[in-house]
Order: C-alpha cells, then sequence, then structure tokens
C-alpha cells in the first residue's frame, strides 16, 4: 500500500457495504473510500484536519464525515459487525479483559466551555457530555480510553472520561456496552466468560455483580483490602481468590490501546477516533 492508502483492498470490501449511502436527490457522498482513508491517515499522523493531504478530497469534507460517522453510530455499526461476523466464525475469546489509559488533551482540544464534576453519560456514548470527557491528572488536562477487550486484545467495548476519573467506577458501564450481534436470529451477547482485571478494578459490587451474571472474576485483591478484611475477622468475609494462570492473559489489553493524542475539542469525536481505531484491529486479525 502506498503513503496514499491506509486499508488494503480486501479490508475495504469488508466495509464498504455497511457505509451510509445517499438516498432521493439528496446530493451524493463524495467517494467513500478516499475519505475515509484520509480520516486514519489525519489519526495515524497526528496532524491538524487542515494539513491532510489534498489527494485524500478537501479536508473539511473529511472532517464532516468523521463527525458524521462518530455521531449518527456509523462508526459503532460497522465495529459491531466485524464482531458479529468473529463470533460467527467461532473466533472470538470471551475471557475479556478491561483497563484504561490517560491520553493527554492537546490546547486546541480543550477551548471549549466545561461543566467540571458533571455526570458522564454512559448509556449513550454518542452524546456529548458536559464536561466533554476532560478532566485534570497529574499530567494536565487529559481524558482517559476504557476499553474491554477479548483474549485477543481486539477491542469489545470503548467508552471515554475525564482523566482524573477513577477505574472501578467505569468497569460495569464498560461491561454493559459489550454487545455483540447474532448473523442469525437472537439477542447480541453480553455476557463474557470471565473478566479479567488489575487491583484498582477490586471492589465488592464489581465482584458481586460478575457472581450475578455468572462471569468469572479474575480480579486480584490488593493488600490494603486484604488487611481490612482480616481485621474484621468472620464479618470481613473470606478472601478473594483467583486463577493466576489466566490473569496472565490480561497483558493483551496494555498491547490493545492505541494511543491517540486528543486533539478533538469533543468527546464523541474523540471516541468515535478511537472505534476507528478498533475497527482496523478487527480487520487486521480476522
Amino acid at each position: 500500500m502506498s503513503r496514499a492508502q491506509e486499508l488494503s483492498d480486501i479490508q475495504w470490501e469488508r466495509i464498504a457495504p455497511l457505509m451510509p449511502q445517499v438516498k432521493g436527490r439528496s446530493r451524493p457522498f463524495r467517494d467513500h473510500r478516499q475519505v475515509v482513508e484520509g480520516i486514519v491517515y489525519r489519526y495515524r499522523c497526528g496532524v491538524a484536519w487542515r494539513d491532510v493531504p489534498e489527494s485524500f478530497g478537501p479536508w473539511q469534507t473529511i472532517w464532516k464525515r468523521h463527525d458524521r460517522f462518530s455521531s449518527d453510530g456509523t462508526w459503532d455499526k460497522i465495529h459491531a459487525a466485524l464482531m458479529a461476523e468473529a463470533d460467527a466464525a467461532g473466533q472470538i475469546d470471551w475471557a475479556v479483559s478491561i483497563d484504561s489509559t490517560i491520553n493527554r488533551a492537546h490546547q486546541h482540544a480543550t477551548i471549549l466551555p466545561r461543566a467540571r464534576g458533571a455526570a458522564e453519560n454512559h448509556k449513550n456514548p454518542r452524546l456529548e457530555p458536559a464536561d466533554h470527557a476532560i478532566g485534570r491528572s497529574r499530567g494536565g488536562l487529559s481524558t482517559k480510553i476504557h476499553h474491554a477487550v477479548d483474549g485477543r486484545g481486539r477491542p469489545l467495548a470503548v467508552l471515554v472520561g475525564p482523566g482524573q476519573g477513577g477505574d472501578a467506577p467505569m468497569c460495569l458501564p464498560v461491561l454493559a456496552a459489550i454487545r455483540v450481534p447474532r448473523l442469525g436470529p437472537g439477542r447480541p451477547r453480553t455476557r463474557p466468560a470471565a473478566v479479567l482485571a488489575d487491583k484498582a478494578y477490586s471492589s465488592r459490587a464489581i465482584r458481586a455483580e460478575l457472581r450475578r451474571r455468572g462471569v468469572v472474576s479474575v480480579i486480584p485483591e490488593p493488600g490494603d483490602q486484604q488487611g481490612h478484611r482480616k481485621r474484621r475477622g468472620s464479618a470481613g468475609g473470606r478472601p478473594a481468590t483467583y486463577d493466576a494462570a489466566t490473569y496472565k492473559g490480561r497483558n493483551v489489553v496494555e498491547r490493545a490501546f492505541c494511543l491517540l493524542s486528543r486533539y478533538d475539542k469533543h468527546a464523541v469525536n474523540y471516541r468515535g477516533a478511537v472505534v476507528l481505531a478498533a475497527i482496523l484491529s478487527w480487520l487486521r486479525t480476522q
């Protein structure tokens, strides 16, 4: 492939039928492939929209198309279709790992007014949160990407939040966002076989919810929780157990993160870029 082509012909043939088409007398879309190649190029190189090479078309068209696909669910639809194909072929490893990573927010992404401490809307990640998923952590203004990936490191669900947000409060919303459709009849699959996570996700609420859903918990217990439980004696309950051999597979989530510096003002567009990166991950491994 040349530098003006980010997707192979085979990869494009898989997602081309899923691209929206204009019906009626509306103005037709500019060539989808050219524009999508431009969007991928922009995020791969981390350039401003205005600096995307003219070979991909007008930068305004590239930005508007990404903005539209991020908010109308096109990227999510393509992501879901690829997961459905993999699940039908038995290619998804349902030992799901969950984790987060912090990415710095560029100054161009932080110029919008924000309602600090605003409640995040996880039920519909395509709605713009009042804080634009930007917060202040040790590294400055930043955004957190929360991922749930299958046993091969391919994203099943993606949410974004402010950089100072904790990991444990986002665990259940991320798991709730897992929905892998069936190619035939039947409800989407939403329940992993096991959930692998580090000590930051160790809490009674999370373990109780996983037990309720019949999901195996592979989460180690931190030392402070162990000491607190022992001090309470029999009232502290039984120690948390987990399969140490299975836990070794959690490293796939570390390799799954695409470190996308945030230049986008709106969280919806930034999440769209992360979902697009997830689409590319599925295309490369199927």
